[in-house]
């Protein structure tokens, strides 16, 4: 990834990374060309079973078509994203089709055990 370049950023827990994640990556590397995968620091739990290096292995994995195109980091427990005016930046949702909005991480989590 150029550092310099505008990246978009995915932030979650990708408890496991999904197909529906994979769609919506798709959407948001049309925006800039490059997207920064926050993982979110989970204590470990039933809806949070897998550990860190697991996470961005299955997303590099997954991704393995778009070397160079993403980052996958470990970020803090990140709740709320705030900003007090025009920081030249966008939160934005990205609507995908219903059949990948209602694939369901705690489904695929189930089906796994």
């Amino acid at each position: 990834m150029d550092y310099s370049k505008p990246t978009a950023q995915m932030l979650g827990r990708w408890q496991p990374f999904h197909d529906g994640h994979f769609e919506l990556f798709k959407k948001i590397l049309e925006k800039t060309g490059q997207v920064q995968i926050m993982v979110r620091s989970m204590p470990k739990s039933d809806n949070n079973p897998f550990e860190f290096e697991d996470i961005k292995k299955r997303i590099e994995e997954k991704l393995k078509n778009y070397v160079g195109k993403f980052e996958v980091i470990k970020v803090a427990n990140i709740t709320n994203i705030c900003y007090g005016r025009d920081v030249g930046y966008k939160i934005e949702e990205i609507i995908l089709p219903k059949e990948i909005q209602k694939i369901s991480a705690t489904e695929i989590r189930n089906k796994l055990k």
